[in-house]
Order: C-alpha cells, then sequence, then structure tokens
C-alpha cells in the first residue's frame, strides 16, 4: 500500500506550535480569539486616540501585612479580624468593578431580552459573580464565628436528659372572653 502524502514530515507536523484553538479556527474556518482581538484593535485606533486607555495593570495592593496577620493569627476572632481587614480594603474596588460590568452589559440595551450565553447576560453574570465572591467570603468569616461563639446544642446530650421539675410544659393562655372572637 503506497501513501500519497506529498511532504509526509510536513503533513505529520504541520500542527506543532499551534494551540488548539489555532488548530480548530483552521479547520473550521473561523476567527481565533487573537484574530478577532487584532481586528477590533485596528479598527478602534481613531477611538483609542481620543480615549487613551494603557491597559496597564493597576498596582497590585501590598497584602502582605494581611499575610502576616494571617499566619499569626490564632483564635476564630484574629481570624475574622484579618480577613474583615481584607474585605473591607478591597470592597470599594470590587464595587467599582461590579458597576463597571454591570454597566458594560446594559451598554447599547443590549440586556433588554437577552437570552442566556448573551454577551450582555454574561457580563451581569460576571458582575453577580464577582459580588457573591464577596459574600461568600463574608459567609465563611460568619461560620467560623458561629462554629466558636455559638455551637448547635448537643442533641443527643439533650435528648438523654431527665426530665426535671422545672421542665413543664407551659400552661396554655386562659380563654377568650365572649365576645371578643372576630366574625
Amino acid at each position: 500500500m503506497e501513501f500519497l502524502l506529498q511532504h509526509p514530515d510536513f503533513e505529520l507536523y504541520d500542527n506543532v506550535g499551534r494551540t488548539a484553538e489555532q488548530i480548530r479556527a483552521h479547520q473550521t474556518g473561523a476567527a481565533t480569539t487573537d484574530d478577532l482581538h487584532r481586528w477590533a484593535k485596528r479598527d478602534a485606533e481613531a477611538f483609542r486616540a481620543r480615549h487613551p486607555l494603557t491597559g496597564a495593570p493597576f498596582p497590585v495592593p501590598d497584602l502582605s501585612p494581611y499575610r502576616q496577620a494571617l499566619d499569626s493569627a490564632d483564635t476564630p476572632a484574629e481570624f475574622s479580624t484579618v480577613l474583615n481587614a481584607l474585605l473591607d480594603a478591597v470592597e470599594p474596588f470590587f464595587a467599582e468593578v461590579i458597576d463597571h460590568l454591570a454597566l458594560a452589559s446594559r451598554w447599547q440595551n443590549q440586556n433588554r431580552g437577552a437570552e442566556r450565553g448573551s454577551p450582555s447576560w454574561l457580563l451581569r453574570d460576571a458582575a453577580s459573580r464577582v459580588s457573591s465572591a464577596l459574600a461568600m467570603a463574608a459567609e465563611a468569616d460568619l461560620r467560623i464565628l458561629r462554629a466558636h461563639y455559638d455551637p448547635p446544642p448537643d442533641i443527643s446530650a439533650f435528648v438523654t436528659q431527665k426530665p426535671t421539675a422545672n421542665t413543664a410544659p407551659p400552661t396554655p393562655p386562659p380563654p377568650a372572653p365572649p365576645g371578643s372572637r372576630k366574625r
């Protein structure tokens, strides 16, 4: 059986160095993510000249004091102090990100009747998830504090507890006087 490959090494290895997205895009004739961003950048040159957005990352806050404090925390109260200090410090920044994502989801009223998976829906969901992440961290703090300060009662000890004279059921309220009932 004879193989009809003109350049067997080239055909065998022509995808080396390509990403899965590039291979799939070539097979389907679709644009890659890089293609889309490159085209958008080209088409927005005049806009970028009027609105110089550097795209440079925001300065990363120094979290070393929070990490050092967390390493030193021995009690739930100390842990809570560190976590809440961090959440209080980052809340204004995340609030701005959440607001911007929510605003972006309403760009040109694309949110009107937006279906699940649409760009508007994804942006709104991203805003919600950032907010949810902060709420989850706060909930974790509350659960740690509740477990420490207000643990649930030991049901088995409650069930095996012998009744005492003071454990009589409460007395029912006295009957209502005649004519006081609503009809």
